[in-house]
Order: C-alpha cells, then structure tokens, then sequence
C-alpha cells in the first residue's frame, strides 16, 4: 500500500517551515503598512527580489555565509536547552549562561590577550558552572530551576555589562572590534571563508556546531546516560525506583547545558565585529527556546530550525544596514522606515513558527513537574508497582545488551 507522501513527517515540516515563511513574510507586510503605508510595498517588495535574485553570484554566497555565522551560536544554545528538556528541566537560565560566555570571551581575547582556545575553555567552564549552580538548587534545595535561572540572567546581565564597560569603545556602547584588537582569539577559517567570497566571519564555528548537533543526537540516542535523561524525563518517580541517580542526572545535564549555551556565547563573542550585552547578546538565549521548539526536541531538527531563524536575523540585519546591490544606495533605510521594524520582524515571524508546529511538538513527560518526593509517591502510590516493574525490566534489559526498539 503506497503511502500519500503529504503524510510523511519530513515533507510536512519542509512544507510547515515553507508556509511560516510566506506568512512571516505576509505579517511583516502587514507591520510596515501600519508604519509606513506607502513604502511597505516597496520595502517587501526589495526584500523578497533581492534576497531571490542577486545580481552577483559572490553577493549572494557571502550572504548565505553570514546565514551559516548567525546560525551557529544559535545552534548551540538551542542544544544546550534541549540537554536540560531531556531530564524534564527548563533551562531558562541558558541566556544568562549564553551572556557569561560572551563577556569572558571578550575580556579574555581583548583584555588579556587571549588566544581563541583558551577563551573557547573558559566560556564553557562558566556557563558550566551557572548550571551547576542551578542543579545543586534544584537537587538539594528543591529551588525551582526557572526561579533560580531567571535571578541568574538578571545577574550576569548586568555582570556582562561591568566586564564589557572594560573593554568598549569610548564613544560609543560597543565594544573594541576583535579583528582590531583581539585577532589571536579569532577562530581559523579553515579555508572556508574562500567558499563564501573571502567572508572572514565563516570560520571553525560552523562546522563546529554541526558537530555538537550530532554528538548531543548520539549521546542522547545511542548511550546509556542518555537513555537515563530520557527516562528520568518522561518518569523522574520510576527512574528514582530503578535506581537512577536522579540528582546526579539533573546536576550533569544542567552543567552540561550551561556548557553549550557558554560555548555559544564564545562562538557569538569571536564572529561578531563588536557587541553590546543591551542588545542581540541578551535575545539569543530566549530565542534559542523558539528554535528547540520548531525543532520538535530533536538535535538534527534543531540544526534544520537555527538555520532558518539565522536567515531571519540575518535578513534583518543586512537590509536595515547594508549596501545590497553595491550601488551606494541603501534601499530600505531610503524608504524611511526605522531599522528596528526590520530587526523585529525574525521574532514576529518567530510567533507565526510557533502558531503553525507547537501543536505537533512533544515535550518530555515530565517536563515542567517539579520532583518532590513525597508529592510524588502519593501521587503515583496506586500504579506505581506495575509501572516500576516494566520500567525495571526494560531498563536492565539495555543495560545488558544495549536499547531494543
């Protein structure tokens, strides 16, 4: 029996992200009629020809390339989240631990001098610890992760602010441009800047992300201790009666989380010419949340989503400040709408992401139940046998000859 290939869950999402496209596209429209009534069509209009058709092959590859660098931080921090999902912990703290990395990485690479290594370590040694910190809350103090993780974005915000103040420009919010100052923290092209007409921001980090992707999908998938994040996820009380060390699994996901989410903070810190932690630094992490999202839990699907809301931010950033078709002329900023209407588009067409695929995403059980003991055990008292012991019998079954499905 042949199978309607509408059905298949990979030709729906391609279509799902196809369609959030075109009324992402249609919403911002209807934004600029609202501000701007004659030079909305105009503005779309120059959006959609000359993002289709470039006049210039070497255009048109170093933009895709400012794509891929957008992407890669996001990537990452939307991994980072996910780690914590699978042991049903929301991590909302990641944009905090995404905000340490970068001030590190900064102070290091254009205070101290820094090479990119070194920098790379301490970035994901600080988010490590911000997400130990959550854990130890949570496991020994019972401290809601979302409680503690939100009063830990707000400090290290302002943390970021104090450590970025030593090393910005005078006259301005910004920091000093790495390539000016901090060359030796640059990440190595590897060669790939030549493929995206001499991009000089396409370094390590892209293949470097794809790379996390895979690891996090392998450990998560294929390994014993992903298999009991998973299972503590979707059954925290059964795992606790298998023998899982369940604060032990909620600690190391929460430090390996803030490890990713740092990591992302360096790799944003190093392909960005200069940053103020007013803007773009704080929205990364909470945009990351979206991307895990539409990326339905899933590693690879998450690599899939960062792309596309990379395009987006990418999208906005050059046509509200670039020369496009190498004329002198900047086509938007002409038609007198604001740069931030531009800049607001990606997250506007980040609820529409959402309206079109959350029906279809799935959480972890347990996501979101806080593990309370005795809360627990009464609550699960009556069907607790039974599903301890199927879960039992499962569980060593792959400990001994590895996952069945």
């Amino acid at each position: 029996m042949k199978k309607n290939i509408l059905k298949n869950n990979g030709v729906q999402s391609l279509l799902a992200s196809l369609l959030c496209i075109v009324l992402g596209l249609l919403i911002g429209y209807i934004v600029l009629l609202f501000i701007n009534p004659t030079g909305a069509g105009e503005a779309i209009m120059t959006v959609i020809k000359n993002f289709l058709t470039y006049n210039r092959a070497d255009t048109q590859m170093k933009y895709f390339g400012n794509t891929l660098v957008k992407t890669a931080p996001l990537l990452m921090c939307a991994l980072s989240i996910l780690f914590a999902y699978k042991v049903g912990l929301f991590n909302i703290g990641a944009a905090g631990q995404y905000c340490f990395g970068v001030a590190l990485s900064l102070y290091a690479a254009l205070g101290l001098g820094w090479s990119w290594l070194p920098c790379m370590l301490l970035a994901i040694a600080a988010g490590c610890v911000l997400g130990a910190i959550v854990g130890l809350l949570k496991a020994y103090c019972n401290v809601n992760e979302v409680i503690s993780g939100i009063m830990l974005n707000w400090i290290m915000l302002y943390t970021t602010n104090m450590i970025l103040t030593n090393v910005k420009e005078a006259t301005s919010p910004y920091t000093v441009q790495m390539r000016s100052s901090g060359t030796a923290a640059l990440l190595p092209t590897l060669g790939l800047d030549k493929l995206f007409n001499d991009n000089g921001y396409v370094t390590l980090a892209i293949p470097l992300a794809i790379l996390l992707a895979i690891v996090v999908d392998v450990v998560l998938n294929k390994t014993r201790f992903g298999y009991e994040l998973r299972a503590t996820g979707n059954n925290k009380f059964a795992a606790k009666y298998c023998g899982m060390a369940e604060k032990r699994n909620i600690i190391l996901s929460l430090m390996i989380s803030g490890a990713l989410a740092g990591m992302g903070g360096f790799v944003y810190a190093v392909t960005t010419a200069n940053c103020s932690a007013n803007g773009d630094v704080a929205g990364f992490g909470f945009l990351a949340l979206a991307v895990m999202i539409f990326g339905n839990w899933k590693p690879l699907n998450i690599a899939g989503a960062s792309l596309l809301f990379g395009l987006f931010k990418c999208i906005a950033a050059a046509y509200s400040s670039l020369d496009i078709n190498g004329d002198g002329v900047y086509w938007l900023a002409e038609i007198g709408i604001s740069s931030h209407v531009y800049r607001m588009l990606p997250y506007l067409i980040t609820l529409v992401v959402l309206a079109f695929t959350s029906k279809k995403s799935r959480a972890p059980k347990a996501e979101g139940i806080p593990y309370d003991k005795g809360q627990r055990q009464e609550k699960h008292k009556k069907e607790a046998p039974a599903r301890v012991l199927l879960f039992a019998l499962f569980y060593m079954d792959f400990t001994k000859d590895g996952l069945r499905t």
